[in-house]
């Protein structure tokens, strides 16, 4: 029997008046942590939740989500955590493909208005339950029809829960993810992957307990922030110094004030940090205190690399995981130096091969194959999704969909990302789940989405348009348009109306000769 909420109360058992978060002067020690996600719990026991059901949780890096997230857990119930930017829409599938029962919402602009909008559309026919909102201001549940503020409804919880156990293989969390073949799937992640994940982040990172400070810039709804630095910090009673949204210049000041050791962050934040290190910064003091740096998503530049080595003192340490694989796979040799642009070997416990498109192994020096996974990590399966499950499973091995070599030494390289997808500051965007909701524009026949090199993101989302027969759009309508109906990091920044695009014999559009 296992719960992954034993992260907390292991800490809070051994370390209470270490501090947990710490967001501004607001500091939470662990004691305090692990008390308020018990009434979390509480509540949702007393309302009914049971082990297994669903609960979706959206909220930016705040001390409510670590204490939600663990509260939701204790109850047995599984966590679905959901990207802040997301629309009203978008939430109401997720919320209804996940059949969530419960749903807590951050109360903030724009996190309300959509959360409000997804829960309508979701609605109590769905099997909804519950709405809690999260916020100060105890008029707030007024203004949407059956919900109520979080503060009401923990009033009179005790701080005391007996911790549901659940079985080692029972799901833990569902994370989404679009893949490359259209609408978010749930990939469902059992308690022993997350757990075995986060401590074999701690047994790569050489952490001791009660040492670390992390600061936090990742959104803990996305894999990378979640198991990095909350569920490996947590495991190890780290303090976590949250950051609701990254901005350079208050990460650099954070990195000096709270004498940050340990810093996680996709390449363009890296890049961010190095460009705010203004006059009167005491980068001496940074680079003292700093133990660790993480990177993920997208490969690093050299020059970062050595520019951070120059600034701060550390290496940056780079590894390689998706949502499915809990997330990481591999990382980084920590007992000899790293190479630039390798994504490092195979963490403990787990296999990685590369294969062709019919499962066969690729085993030449530098040779490029198709990254397949298998270990502890590996997710359960799609949520309800058994075909899509067997597409990329085969004999507990998982297909990622990525491409890389493997240098005479072990170490992998990425050439290639998963078809068509594009990494846009660090957020995966697919460009089909685009084109589907470009094609609800009145004035569109057809689209094609694709990556274009970018300055600071990485890549940036472009769209082909074509227009209807006697329809009239302007590009900047259909960006506008676009920006209203996808979460903030999908939309299209680039939109060119064209009169044709490029295809193949049977229709495929031909993506490569758009770039």
């Amino acid at each position: 029997m296992l719960n992954l909420s034993v992260l907390l109360e292991d800490s809070a058992r051994h370390h209470p008046d270490r501090a947990a978060v710490v967001l501004g002067p607001q500091r939470l020690t662990y004691a305090q942590v692990n008390a308020a996600a018990n009434q979390v719990a509480g509540l949702l026991a007393a309302r009914g939740i049971r082990p297994g059901d669903k609960v979706a949780l959206s909220c930016p890096n705040l001390p409510y989500f670590p204490i939600v997230y663990y509260g939701i857990l204790k109850a047995g119930a599984v966590v679905v955590p959901l990207n802040v930017l997301l629309k009203g829409r978008e939430i109401a599938y997720h919320l209804r493909d996940s059949e969530a029962k419960a749903y807590f919402c951050f109360q903030g602009t724009p996190e309300l208005p959509m959360g409000a909008e997804g829960w309508a559309g979701f609605g109590e026919t769905e099997g909804a339950e519950h709405f809690f909102l999260i916020t100060a201001d105890p008029a707030a549940a007024s203004t949407v029809e059956g919900a109520e503020t979080l503060g009401q409804a923990l009033a009179g919880q005790s701080p005391v829960f007996e911790t549901v156990q659940r079985a080692e293989t029972d799901p833990a969390v569902i994370l989404y993810t679009s893949g490359t073949t259209g609408q978010a799937k749930g990939a469902e992640l059992s308690h022993a992957n997350l757990v075995f994940n986060a401590l074999t982040c701690n047994r790569l990172f050489g952490t001791q307990p009660a040492t670390d400070t992390h600061l936090l810039v990742l959104p803990l709804f996305h894999s990378f922030g979640s198991t990095v630095n909350m569920n490996a910090g947590f495991a190890t009673a780290s303090t976590l110094v949250l950051l609701p949204r990254f901005d350079a210049d208050q990460a650099v000041a954070l990195l000096q004030s709270e004498n940050v050791t340990f810093f996680a962050g996709v390449p363009t934040m890296y890049w961010g940090l190095l460009n705010a290190l203004k006059e009167g910064v005491d980068v001496d003091r940074i680079a003292g205190n700093m133990r660790v740096a993480v990177s993920g998503g997208s490969s690093l530049p050299v020059e970062i690399i050595k520019a951070v080595k120059e600034r701060f003192g550390v290496t940056i340490l780079e590894g390689y995981g998706l949502s499915e694989t809990s997330p990481v796979a591999t990382f980084s040799d920590p007992h000899s130096d790293p190479r630039p642009g390798s994504i490092g070997i195979p963490i403990w416990g787990v296999e990685v091969k590369l294969i062709d498109a019919d499962w066969n192994t690729v085993d030449g020096i530098d040779e490029i194959g198709e990254i397949a996974i298998r270990g502890h990590n590996i997710m359960r399966g799609y949520y309800n999704r058994p075909e899509a499950t067997a597409e990329v499973m085969n004999n507990g091995w998982f297909r990622t969909g990525d491409l890389a070599r493997r240098d005479k030494d072990g170490f992998y390289y990425i050439v290639d990302r998963a078809k068509d997808m594009i990494i846009r500051g660090g957020f995966n965007v697919y460009p089909r789940e685009i084109e589907e909701v470009l094609l609800t524009h009145e004035a569109v026949s057809l689209a094609a989405v694709i990556g274009v090199p970018h300055p600071s993101h990485g890549e940036e989302v472009k769209a082909f348009v074509i227009l209807k027969p006697d329809a009239s759009a302007t590009e900047e309508e259909i960006v506008a348009w676009s920006r209203e109906q996808m979460a903030s990091y999908k939309y299209p920044r680039v939109v060119s109306i064209v009169d044709s695009l490029p295809m193949t014999a049977t229709g495929k559009l031909l993506k490569r000769e758009l770039k």
